[in-house]
């Protein structure tokens, strides 16, 4: 063998230290040595001290630096696929301490739209309390509740955005319909069917109500059901879905609502549907969840549990 010294035989290599693939492990999920750091109970100098002495180990580059976290080579992904399972449940079995211990599951992070925690995720998931499970409800926007994941701050996040990548683990979990509402009062002056038969000409001088100045929600309607881009400004906005639904309800004007918020109103008639679209325009809601969480027995129940009830949204 080239470099071996004359009449040496070949030594196997040494293996490689499960704590450099734990470390390794974690980076890969976080994209991060400074997020991983306090997931494994380490500094961050340590945790690159650590990539680096497995990097030289290997003989390949794990990680492109970034300036903002770190990129995954495709040996370090297909690394990944290799080790994670086993490296998880390793984990756990070191992470639950004495064997035969009766300590109580950790409580589950969940997070997600603050509308659909409030409305849907906490009235499927009330009866697991009674049962012992401790929950801990974050709500924010997609992409940094999906960073919080990858960071180790969730366990599982309701996200109206699919991932990219294989860091995390994404199931459909609902699809929420979108609906254009106006109260009683409005919808009389607008007159029945006019949206139908006249398009967003019917809705000129009525005010628009919306929960953001872009108009993400009113605009996707616009262009999925009138085949039109949505010109108009609005006359009030709330970052909370569910004062909207409360302001056009009181008779501020029209706003497009997921279905699920507007469910009860619409059928107490304290807010009327403008349009009823063979077609209408439909948002998916996904589950995803961390990897390395399964050693939490009350994860998989909540998650199971949201899934079921989610038939049924």
């Amino acid at each position: 063998m080239r470099g071996m010294p004359q009449g040496a035989e070949s030594v196997p290599p040494a293996p490689v230290d499960l704590s450099l693939l734990r470390t390794f492990l974690a980076v890969h999920r976080t994209g991060s040595f400074t997020a991983a750091a306090p997931l494994l109970g380490l500094s961050q100098p340590t945790v690159t001290t650590q990539i680096r002495s497995l990097e030289r180990r290997l003989g390949r580059q794990l990680f492109d630096r970034r300036p903002r976290g770190v990129t995954p080579t495709p040996f370090a992904d297909e690394l990944a696929l290799q080790v994670a399972d086993p490296i998880d449940t390793l984990a756990a079995v070191a992470d639950r301490g004495p064997l035969g211990g009766d300590a109580p599951p950790e409580p589950v992070h969940l997070a997600g739209p603050a509308e659909f925690i409030g409305s849907c995720a906490l009235r499927a998931l009330a009866p697991l309390i009674a049962r012992g499970v401790r929950l801990r409800v974050a709500t924010g926007l997609a992409d940094e509740l999906l960073d919080g994941l990858r960071a180790g701050r969730h366990d599982l996040v309701v996200s109206a955005r699919r991932p990219r990548g294989r860091a995390l683990t994404a199931v459909p979990l609902a699809d929420e319909e979108f609906v254009l509402v106006a109260s009683p009062e409005w919808a009389g002056r607008i007159g029945p069917d006019r949206v139908a038969a006249d398009g967003p000409a019917a809705l000129r001088g009525v005010p628009l109500v919306t929960y953001s100045e872009d108009l993400p929600i009113a605009r996707r309607y616009w262009r999925h059901v009138f085949g039109q881009r949505l010109t108009g400004q609005p006359a009030l906005t709330v970052p909370d879905l569910r004062a909207v639904l409360t302001a056009v309800a009181a008779g501020a004007g029209v706003t497009v609502l997921p279905g699920y918020l507007c469910r009860a109103e619409l059928a107490s008639g304290a807010l009327v549907a403008l349009l009823e679209p063979e077609d209408p325009p439909i948002n998916t809601a996904y589950l995803v969840q961390r990897p390395g969480t399964a050693d939490n027995p009350h994860v998989a129940l909540v998650r199971d549990h949201l899934r079921h009830e989610a038939r049924d949204w």
